[in-house]
């Protein structure tokens, strides 16, 4: 790959994840100030993104990989999400903003497989190359969380009583119309050619001829506890924003971009972890991480133990990494060269889709729930929720699961 190809995809890269991490990390801030949404109208905003990665394999294999140039694609879609954020941005209830936020998700979650595709065409050895080019897109959610805090301080307390996190949807919506325009000029990428009596069934596109993984009581096990797992995450997504800016910890979206920075950190050692202990603990401990960040978050505060919600915080790094990354390794492995693709879709669609709508259902109702029943220290209560989920399934996890020493892929 050249010079200017690699500053090509870089930039993109950049840009699909400085858009996401400009809007969505404070969302539910934005929600609770901006358009007193309560707790289950938040969840229901939140959930859009669970839609959206449900919808996305039919976009991407029925469309996408099909009939036309993922680039343009990529384009046409940033194009509209400019014009979708603008709508967010101006909306003024809830009810007016749903339909543009689901309509802006059911867009954006295809872009997210769309990059890839233009990355992965271009390159010669995708698996010493890819990671140079996808951390840019790590750099942009980071800094668009230091733009919000420290350069525009749109999530200080005065800037949060005056509605200022509208703004970010303008911000987003600004960065999706650079991306929309420079799309055009990224390297071309055609569909692949396929035979034309080649089809694709459902589920096939849904990962669900992957389906009979699941008579492997190891990866059944696994499958469920990704499920399961997505209950914690989604609390942290929907809730972590919300409770730092109400707690007063100064430059919350900045400060949780220490989260994006513990990421790429243990995305490197992730290697050598998984090779000394192997899945089974690598993972355990990763479940582990959720336990003891939101136990860290229930009992911290933003004055002298201000420190447990910046630990906190940076165990995004080991909570996601040394549980989700491990979990895509895992399942290349035990699905076998002709399940791989099928299998990564499903674990992604039960993850992202059904575990994250359940979570972020499980959430709202656990904030409203307590909420409503005015409890004193209302963020402790809500916290323990999440912890004493994620520790129930670490013990569950390590009780039943039994780690293959040796993979044996499907044979039919």
């Amino acid at each position: 790959m050249n010079t200017i190809t690699r500053a090509k995809l870089s930039f993109m890269m950049f840009l699909e994840f400085f858009i996401w991490g400009a809007w969505f990390v404070t969302l539910g801030t934005f929600l609770n100030i901006n358009l007193n949404a309560s707790g289950l109208e938040s969840a229901n905003v939140f959930s859009t993104q669970s839609f959206g990665a449900i919808i996305a394999p039919f976009i991407i294999g029925l469309i996408a990989d099909r009939y036309f140039n993922a680039e343009r694609i990529l384009g046409v879609l940033h194009l509209i999400g400019a014009f979708l954020m603008y709508q967010m941005y101006s909306a003024p209830d809830v009810g007016v903003f749903y339909p543009y936020v689901l309509a802006y998700m059911i867009g954006y979650m295809p872009t997210l497989a769309l990059v890839n595709s233009v990355s992965f065409r271009q390159m010669q050895n995708p698996e010493k190359e890819f990671s140079a080019i996808r951390v840019w897109g790590t750099i942009g959610w980071i800094i668009a969380g230091l733009v919000i805090s420290y350069v525009f301080h749109w999530d200080s307390g005065d800037s949060l009583k005056a509605g200022a996190l509208k703004n970010t949807f303008l911000m987003a919506g600004i960065a999706s119309l650079v991306l929309g325009l420079y799309s055009f000029i990224l390297p071309k990428t055609p569909p692949v050619a396929r035979n034309k009596n080649e089809k694709s069934s459902v589920s096939e596109i849904l990962g669900l001829d992957a389906l009979k993984l699941l008579n492997k009581k190891d990866f059944l096990i696994f499958f469920i506890s990704a499920i399961l797992i997505c209950i914690p995450l989604a609390f942290y997504y929907q809730n972590a924003n919300p409770f730092l800016s109400d707690i007063g910890l100064p430059n919350p979206t900045g400060k949780m971009a220490i989260g994006q920075i513990s990421e790429a950190f243990f995305l490197l050692l992730l290697p050598v972890f998984f090779s000394r202990f192997g899945f089974k603990k690598t993972i355990l401990f990763g479940m582990l991480a959720w336990a003891i960040r939101y136990a860290l978050f229930a009992y911290g505060n933003a004055n002298e133990l201000s420190f447990m919600l910046i630990i906190g915080i940076a165990l995004h790094g080991i909570c996601y990494d040394f549980f989700f990354v491990s979990g895509q390794i895992y399942t290349d492995a035990r699905a076998g060269e002709k399940y791989k693709s099928s299998a990564q879709g499903l674990v992604t669609l039960a993850t992202y889709g059904v575990g994250m709508l359940i979570g972020f259902w499980v959430a709202g109702f656990v904030t409203e729930h307590y909420k409503a029943a005015a409890v004193d220290n209302l963020w402790q209560h809500v916290w323990i929720v999440p912890a004493s989920i994620a520790a129930v399934i670490f013990i569950l996890f390590a009780l039943f699961f039994k780690e293959k020493k040796e993979v044996d892929a499907i044979h039919e």
